[in-house]
């Protein structure tokens, strides 16, 4: 099983990267398949670069909008209790609340 996994690495690699078993065999100038092959390892390298920034992007960008729905969830909170029950505030503070302004 082993052989047979490292076979098919093997196979693979060269596939993809031996210009004389690749498909880029078919192209007649050397230097050609040679640049073809850096072009599509350039590509390859900045698509795996923007795709793992964006991973990590998204997780920064999730973690910022939690903060932010969680800050409009309190800020909607407070100011519905403070409409509806305004004397929890005043059980907050400390003071005694006896309806007079002072």
């Amino acid at each position: 099983m082993l052989t047979n996994t490292r076979n098919k690495i093997a196979f693979a690699w060269n596939f993809i990267f031996d210009h004389e078993v690749s498909p880029l065999r078919n192209i007649p100038d050397v230097a050609v398949r040679h640049y073809a092959l850096q072009v599509l390892g350039a590509m390859w390298a900045v698509a795996a670069s923007v795709a793992i920034g964006s991973y990590t992007f998204f997780a920064a960008s999730l973690l910022g909008h939690s903060v932010l729905i969680a800050a409009v969830a309190i800020t909607v909170g407070t100011l519905t209790t403070a409409a509806k029950k305004p004397d929890v505030f005043m059980r907050i503070s400390g003071r005694r609340h006896d309806g007079e302004h002072e």
